[in-house]
């Protein structure tokens, strides 16, 4: 398996986590602070299986490679936020579809940031040395 199959793969069980936690904290709290804390959730899992089956040969520090984890989950939960928002309350219901809108909103919004998580954690979180 390549690095990025393998980071999708780890990035699907951390979605899964993520999206079943959201599911979860929406009994307590509103949509996008439900989001926020399972997306933490998702971020711990991610972070712990990228550590130890995707990138095993990082250079960095478990400190350095948690600060840029930490960093680049940052600016992915917002664009999830915002793209789980957009599709769930702007697109889905222009549509007409409003069971389960929150529901596939998230996903796609999960979905959205693959690309340039991997790109910041394959070059920052987890660097090799060269």
């Amino acid at each position: 398996m390549t690095q990025f199959s393998l980071f999708v793969l780890v990035g699907g069980i951390a979605a899964i986590a993520n999206f079943v936690s959201r599911v979860f904290f929406s009994f307590f709290l509103n949509y996008s602070l439900a989001i926020f804390f399972a997306y933490l959730v998702g971020m711990f899992v991610a972070f712990i299986l990228n550590r130890h089956f995707v990138f095993i040969n990082s250079s960095n520090t478990l400190k350095k490679s948690i600060f840029w984890f930490v960093i680049i989950n940052l600016f992915a939960v917002v664009q999830t936020i915002l793209v789980s928002n957009f599709f769930a309350y702007q697109i889905l219901p222009q549509v007409d579809m409003f069971q389960y809108n929150l529901e596939i909103g998230h996903i796609i919004g999960i979905i959205f940031p693959v690309f340039t998580s991997y790109i910041g954690h394959k070059y920052l979180s987890f660097r090799m040395s060269k």
